[in-house]
């Protein structure tokens, strides 16, 4: 672990994730509970951390970091991939941390991409294993963590 990574460790606390948008769409005659081969459709993912800002609110200092996360049904014996995609379901995540004191943009951004998704991951396997079964597709048993890759 850098220092810059610890220093934030240290001056942050979390106080709020939350979902800032998402969407949930099947494509074209795509009826999922009607479909009869619903188990041959791949799945694609998603996973990126799509901004950092720091704001002020009552002379208090936060960092929030927005999380894009997403998940595909893709047929894979079709022409393009337009013609292809079943359906989707995406999300962008807020999660908020007090700043305790000032840190540098390393140390920000550090953090940010080696431990915000830690926070973000269990809500976003709940949204997604309800949106898909209430959607009638396929459930998807994302695993316990899963970081975010560097841009």
């Amino acid at each position: 672990m850098t220092d810059a990574l610890q220093k934030a460790k240290d001056a942050l606390q979390i106080t709020d994730v939350y979902v800032r948008d998402m969407t949930a769409h099947c494509y074209g005659d795509f009826e999922p509970k009607y479909y009869p081969n619903l188990e041959t459709l791949d799945i694609a993912s998603k996973h990126f951390v799509e901004k950092v800002d720091v704001v002020e609110l009552d002379a208090k200092k936060f960092m929030r970091v927005f999380i894009n996360l997403g998940v595909r049904w893709v047929d894979p014996t079709a022409n393009s991939e337009e013609l292809g995609l079943k359906a989707q379901i995406e999300a962008v995540f807020v999660v908020e941390y007090f700043m305790a004191e000032e840190l540098k943009k390393e140390s920000i951004d550090a953090f940010a991409l080696q431990n915000a998704s830690y926070h973000v991951w269990p809500y976003w396997r709940e949204l997604l294993m309800n949106q898909a079964a209430r959607m009638h597709l396929p459930r998807v048993a994302l695993p316990t963590i899963q970081l975010a890759k560097k841009p």
